[in-house]
């Protein structure tokens, strides 16, 4: 069972890329939001494998986060959901919107997803809605101001595409762990902690 690849990023396409490690090229299908994500071609990428295997088939799904690969192994459990529904599901919303949207029953933003009908949607609420974490933002007191310098790291973290929600996070994290108050430490820190 495959469940990460680190190795150099051979092509990438809107729906699959190539990674080559140990000499060996895999073949990995992933999401439109992960391959907008990428470095360019002979880089070294890091992802997070799910290995689906059928009787017919063994295919590989590449996600650059755990969240998204954990959301899209729970699209899999919601019946009428198999691999490609949920690659393509993951492709038409971002892994944050469609949590809030599920959790919110919001079926009208979820059927405007290719491949997704009402009755689809509908049971990705229903099976979903109590497994899913919570929507960060939601029912949470308003955080205290930011300094400058921690402002700075979460706009890095932002800029390499992490979601404003996740990276606040990651930087509250580095801030408890990180004896040094300088800039470097802490977005160390926080990516570190961002690519557990």
């Amino acid at each position: 069972m495959i469940a990460h690849l680190r190795g150099t990023l051979l092509s990438k396409h809107p729906n699959q890329v190539v990674v080559e490690t140990a000499g060996v090229g895999y073949d990995v299908n992933i999401a439109v939001p992960t391959f907008s994500e990428l470095p360019a071609n002979g880089s070294e990428v890091a992802l997070h494998i799910h290995t689906h295997v059928r009787e017919d088939v063994i295919a590989l799904y590449g996600f650059l986060r755990p969240a998204e690969k954990a959301l899209f192994e729970k699209l899999m459990t919601v019946s009428g959901i198999g691999a490609k529904l949920a690659i393509t599901i993951l492709s038409g919303m971002a892994a944050d919107d469609m949590a809030a949207a599920i959790r919110g029953n919001d079926l009208a933003r979820l059927t405007k997803i290719p491949g997704i009908g009402k009755k689809t949607a509908e049971r990705m609420v229903l099976e979903l809605r109590d497994k899913l974490p919570p929507v960060a933002g939601t029912s949470t007191p308003t955080a205290p101001a930011m300094s400058a310098m921690e402002e700075d790291v979460l706009s890095a973290l932002m800029n390499l595409g992490y979601q404003r929600a996740t990276a606040e996070k990651a930087l509250a994290a580095a801030l408890k762990n990180t004896k040094s108050g300088s800039f470097d430490a802490i977005f160390r820190e926080a990516l570190g902690g961002l690519s557990k």
